[in-house]
């Protein structure tokens, strides 16, 4: 089972029941929530500090610590599965999901090294299992462990000094596997580790297992791994995810950080040839402590390069190219910008060394559908070889650096609750890491705090968010005053001088205008949940007196929607009232964003609507993905056609939607497409009701506007003058056109009447991946009409 952790001592956040549940519920409150004593004493003074309340907390509660952590191993019976021929794994030769269980039975039986428990499930329901490998420990010592581990997060100073930590606290590594569902061999790699270090006898191993707790998430994408799929079985890609957690599986994965506090981490992915090992290339995370990151990341590296050259493959006679380290390989494209990614995030929880890894040859997509079932199986085993090397050099590293891992997490933590700067990287501060430049160098400058007044739905659901990511906040008991600015009663603060402060600022910050940097980006550059979640959030700059009294912050209570249509909660309550019925061909994080509005979601595409769609009772076609109109035979269109001039209404965003529009000929407008590698956040002016209140920035991925504007076309959004952009990568294509400040001025939004169909338009993608939960009602209030 899963031992929960200590309910009087533990800074694992409250879980959000607001982000889990439909929108418009209430947080729940009850269960083990987290106190953080911090709050001011019955003097009416400012709050204690994070350090003295941590080490209070500790010193004063071994009773609840001794009811709620028991020894290792855990051991339990895992459920079978039910058998599943079509499992795509079986093809390759590897492990089919259902096989995993009884797998990790065995196991278990081994020895006593060996710990599963079932950290979470699916989008589909399917068991998410993490296993444990480290010597036996008794509950006390489980308990001290425990101990030592809060001392190091809440208490850093503390524990720099603290001789037991130096001289018995194990190092955390945490091995992620599959959570892109085909690119499977990771998982088959670390069943093997596991029953290798089960019963192996080898003095090598004990000191390992002595002095380190292993952490295997076996399949991190359940769902993906049986049907073959990149997605989990909402759609989403999970390496995507980890900012707006929207998906169980992620949020699986962020508990698991924040419980063990892995201080190595390496993530299993294919297919790049040769091996792919990080770190990475510019531009690098602000946010990071990145000298003691880089220091540990390329050191480990290293080692998983030597160990998989070292299997003796070759690109003659195997196929297989040398590793690559991107760092010192490559200049751009292949960035650890963005906390979307599992290796990206886990740094703001305490690893200071943490990699994704690309094994090389690949069986999935069309070479899955083309290659012969003994070519397929033949990569895999290659694959399965190089993750297992990479897994072992990992673990070489983390038992031959003990000490200095340790020792470099608590700095981590101790810098940022100290509210120190960060150190520079260089040649001189990371020492052994050749080629370190100007190129390198990103750092910020954190606020002293952040205070979100506690006004509507927006405010409690962005700090239920901080706090399931283990952020500390706390709320003003009066109103207050820092840096000349006015605070009411109330208000929550975040005070940056905590060892999360990295998590802290990289959800809050506005972000930073990156074009300039690098001539592409991997993936999104901009996601600032201060501009993009619907609440209040400011800055207080650093150096001011943070004389505040504030109680700390166990759950943050949805509030009231209202009548109103301002919110995504509102839009939710709107539709619990009565359900307006969308026809949706849309992405999957629409679909999900849609549906966490309780519309009420049918979806569609161009085949769905020729094989004689029934139009009855929807109320309006939504149309960004999967739909286009010049493919729809006659039956279909003249189907369309009945639906609008029966009033149906229109939706559209983006490119796809734009080329919809422009072939039914509903709104007269040009729909001018932007660079399409350009995406982040962005200045707009709300100019229509269907934008009235919504926030002055927006979020854009292959941005659109729209010009030459017919009779009767409105404009509900506009991007502002200038350079719109505020944070994200965008820049003009090689010929000149398509930049930030050819869209300055131009409208984002607009809206109009076709005939008897009401039309709404989209050039911004206010429901990009279920994220900009404060853009949402944009949506909702089109649709609803």
């Amino acid at each position: 089972m899963r031992i929960p952790r200590p309910v009087a001592i533990t800074l694992a956040a409250a879980t959000s029941a607001a982000l889990l549940a439909p929108l418009g519920a209430s947080a729940d409150a009850g269960g083990p929530s987290p106190v953080r004593d911090s709050g001011a004493g019955g003097d009416g003074r400012a709050a204690t500090s994070p350090a003295a309340a941590a080490e209070r907390a500790l010193r004063d509660t071994p009773s609840a610590l001794s009811a709620a952590t028991g020894g290792y191993p855990r051991e339990q019976v895992l459920p079978a599965q039910p058998e599943n021929p079509g499992d795509k794994s079986v093809k390759l030769g590897l492990t089919p999901y259902h096989a995993i269980a009884p797998a990790l039975n065995e196991l278990q039986e081994l020895g006593d090294r060996v710990s599963v428990e079932i950290a979470g499930r699916s989008a589909k329901g399917h068991p998410l299992y993490l296993v444990t490998v480290t010597s036996p420990e008794s509950a006390r010592t489980a308990r001290e462990q425990e101990r030592m581990r809060e001392l190091i997060e809440r208490a850093p100073a503390r524990a720099a000094k603290d001789p037991r930590i130096k001289a018995r606290y194990k190092t955390p590594v945490f091995i992620n596997n599959n959570i892109h569902g085909n690119e499977w061999e990771g998982t088959d790699a670390a069943l093997g580790l596991i029953e290798e270090l089960a019963t192996s006898k080898s003095e090598k191993t004990e000191e390992l297992l002595d002095r380190s707790r292993l952490y295997f998430n076996v399949t991190a994408n359940p769902d993906g791994r049986i049907a073959g799929t990149r997605a989990n079985g909402n759609g989403f890609d999970l390496n995507r995810d980890f900012v707006t957690a929207s998906q169980p599986e992620t949020r699986a994965i962020r508990q698991i950080a924040i419980d063990k506090q892995p201080a190595v981490m390496i993530d299993l992915h294919g297919y790049v040839n040769g091996t792919l090992i990080e770190p990475t290339t510019p531009p690098h995370g602000e946010n990071y402590e990145y000298d003691l990151f880089l220091k540990n990341t390329y050191a480990n590296a290293l080692g998983m390069e030597k160990a998989v050259n070292g299997l003796g493959y070759t690109e003659e006679k195997d196929g297989v190219k040398p590793a690559v380290i991107p760092f010192r390989d490559q200049e751009e494209g292949w960035d650890d910008w963005p906390p979307i990614f599992t290796p990206q995030y886990m740094p703001f929880h305490g690893a200071v060394a943490s990699h994704t890894i690309e094994f090389p040859m690949a069986v999935n997509n069309e070479e899955y559908e083309e290659l012969p079932k003994a070519e397929l199986r033949r990569r895999s085993a290659i694959n399965v070889d190089i993750a297992g090397a990479a897994m072992r050099a990992t673990l070489d590293y983390a038992r031959d650096k003990r000490s200095s891992l340790i020792a470099d997490q608590i700095e981590t933590f101790r810098r940022a609750d100290a509210g120190e700067q960060q150190v520079e990287v260089s040649e001189e501060t990371v020492p052994g890491v050749p080629g370190i430049g100007s190129e390198d160098v990103y750092t910020t400058a954190f606020p002293r705090a952040y205070v979100i007044p506690a006004r509507g739905p927006a405010a409690a659901r962005l700090v239920n968010h901080l706090l399931a990511n283990d952020v500390r906040v706390e709320r003003a008991s009066h109103a207050f005053r820092l840096a000349g600015r006015s605070h009411p009663a109330g208000s929550y603060v975040v005070d940056l001088h905590q060892s999360k402060r990295g998590m802290a600022n990289v959800l809050l910050a506005d972000g930073r205008d990156i074009s300039d940097k690098v001539s592409t980006m991997y993936d999104i550059s901009g996601w600032s949940l201060g501009l993009l979640w619907g609440a209040d959030v400011r800055a207080v700059p650093e150096g001011t007196d943070l004389d505040v009294r504030r109680t700390a912050v166990r759950s943050a209570a949805a509030a009231d929607p209202g009548r109103g249509l301002d919110s995504a909660e509102a839009i939710a309550a709107a539709n619990a009232r009565h359900r307006t019925k969308v026809a949706a061909a849309v992405t999957p994080g629409e679909l999900f964003a849609l549906r966490e509005m309780r519309f009420d979601v049918t979806p569609v595409s161009t085949a769905v609507l020729n094989d004689g769609f029934d139009w009855k009772g929807t109320d309006v076609l939504f149309v960004s993905s999967g739909l286009a109109h010049h493919k729809l035979d006659a039956a279909a269109r003249k189907s369309l056609d009945g639906f609008l001039a029966d009033g149906g209404r229109v939706v559209a965003r983006g490119a796809e939607g734009a080329a919809f529009n422009a072939s039914a000929e509903l709104l007269d407008v040009t729909a001018v497409e932007g660079n399409e590698s350009a995406n982040g956040v962005v200045r707009v002016r709300n100019e229509g009701s269907l934008t009235e209140g919504a926030p002055a920035h927006s979020f854009v991925y292959s941005p659109v506007w729209f010009t030459g504007l017919g009779s009767g076309v409105r404009v509900e959004q506009s991007y502002a003058s200038g350079n719109p952009l505020v944070a994200g990568h965008w820049r003009a294509t090689d010929d000149g056109t398509g930049g930030p400040r050819d869209a300055a001025g131009k409208a984002s939004v607009v809206s109009g009447r076709a005939g008897g169909a009401q039309v709404v338009l989209f050039g911004t993608e206010p429901l990009f991946r279920a994220h900009p939960k404060g853009l949402f009602p944009q949506v909702g209030r089109a649709l609803i009409g």
